[in-house]
C-alpha cells in the first residue's frame, strides 16, 4: 500500500506541498526524488479522486413552483 493511500483530502495535500519543497531544494540523491516523486504522484491520483467523489455528492437546493426546495445533482464544467 502506498503511503498517500488513506490520507484524507487536508493530509494529502500538505504531503504534497512537503513533497514539492523538499524537490525543489534539489539536495537528496536521485533515488530519494524518484520515490518522492511517485508518492506524489499518488498523492495527486488520490486528491483528483476525492476531488470527484466529493463533486458528485454537492447538490444544488433550487425552489419548485409553489415555493418547496428541491436538489438536483451539480453540473460539470
Amino acid at each position: 500500500m502506498a503511503k498517500s493511500q488513506g490520507l484524507g483530502f487536508e493530509a494529502g495535500m500538505k504531503r504534497l506541498e512537503q513533497i514539492v519543497a523538499e524537490l525543489e531544494k534539489g539536495n537528496i540523491d536521485l533515488e530519494k526524488s524518484l520515490k518522492l516523486y511517485e508518492e506524489g504522484a499518488g498523492l495527486i491520483e488520490s486528491c483528483r479522486k476525492q476531488l470527484a467523489e466529493t463533486q458528485l455528492r454537492i447538490e444544488k437546493i433550487r425552489p419548485k413552483e409553489g415555493g418547496e426546495l428541491a436538489t438536483e445533482a451539480m453540473e460539470e464544467k
